[in-house]
């Protein structure tokens, strides 16, 4: 058996499951929790996997939920949580060009990302990330020689995989980025963030506010901000991803790695090769590794052989970061003791 919780506003229908063990069949509920948000079901497994979907009937009708079917594993160690919507999601998120003006009187601009079924399920709340060159990362009309990052659509297909938590993604665009993401400019750009725009965001989406939970990201001199970040911040940004970055050429960063007590966050750092910020990068992750960072755990550090230094080649691997940080571990799926 494996125990699914399927997370939904109390309403007046009623929840079962459906699977692929028998399409037909309704699997009925064993128990109702938290004032009918919280459906229990226990998912027969007499195999490695199975999918399934849960189905709210109502009024004589069944409303199968939106999206790809969940995967169940047999041998998964805690029961499965499933937040899932039932109705058509019309909602575009990253339609709305949002603005906030920090505290000196410059005006920033950023896009939210939501998923869908954010409005009708709205008991789930999400991981966050921050991501540097907003304007890159939905759009081909905004985006640098019309190349964008696809964000929307890989955090799509990796939740169609069943292998990713979903998240918020807030794409910040610059004002200067030669300013806001080298030294001194980062400064008051992180404050910016830390002080204006991240309450701005926890108090208008439903967030988790945990460091451990919260991530920033981006690439080139947006890799470089994002580690300053992490590293500034760490009980902000617990989570850093810093693409084909330009370490050493306006920062302290090396320096400040060399001489500064490890803070307790957790790192992705990869570049291409050749002409890719390779070296630099690969003498930050020996910095990391001497700095305390353990491979593998809190330091994720690939190379890329002939990966450019462009907007194609970061949207081809944006989802590594993504995986690293809202991936569903391998401790989710360790076999039952007994």
């Amino acid at each position: 058996m494996n125990t699914v919780h399927v997370r939904y506003p109390a309403s007046e229908g009623h929840i079962v499951l459906r699977s692929d063990i028998d399409w037909e069949i309704a699997i009925e509920p064993v128990a109702t929790l938290d004032d009918g948000s919280n459906i229990v079901f226990e998912l027969p497994l007499d195999r490695p996997f199975t999918y399934f979907k849960p189905v709210l009937q109502r009024d004589g009708e069944e409303h199968w939920s939106n999206g790809n079917n969940y995967l169940a594993l047999a041998d998964a160690s805690r029961p499965l949580d499933v937040y899932p919507y039932f109705l058509e999601d019309a909602h575009c998120s990253v339609c709305d060009l949002r603005r906030l003006v920090d505290a000196s009187g410059e005006d920033h601009t950023y896009r939210v990302f939501y998923p869908p079924g954010y409005h009708e399920n709205t008991l789930r709340r999400y991981p966050v990330l921050y991501m540097q060159d907003g304007q890159n990362l939905f759009f081909s009309t905004e985006a640098f020689q019309g190349e964008h990052w696809h964000i929307r659509e890989t955090l799509e297909i990796l939740d169609a995989m069943n292998f990713l938590e979903q998240a918020i993604v807030v794409g910040v665009y610059p004002v200067d980025r030669t300013v806001d993401y080298t030294q001194p400019g980062y400064e008051s750009y992180g404050k910016f963030l830390v002080e204006q725009l991240k309450p701005e965001i926890d108090a208008g989406f439903r967030t988790i506010v945990d460091p451990a939970r919260t991530a920033v990201m981006g690439s080139s001199l947006g890799g470089v901000v994002s580690f300053y970040l992490a590293w500034s911040y760490p009980e902000v940004f617990g989570l850093a991803a810093c693409m084909s970055s330009t370490f050493g050429w306006q920062d302290d960063l090396l320096e400040r790695v060399a001489s500064e007590s490890k803070p307790d966050i957790r790192l992705y750092l990869d570049s291409g090769w050749p002409r890719d910020n390779f070296e630099v990068t690969r003498n930050m992750r020996s910095r990391l590794v001497r700095a305390g960072f353990r491979e593998g755990s809190d330091l994720l550090y690939l190379a890329f052989p002939e990966a450019l230094h462009n907007e194609r080649s970061w949207a081809m691997r944006a989802h590594l970061p993504f995986q690293h940080f809202f991936g569903r571990r391998p401790v989710d799926e360790e076999p039952r003791g007994g």
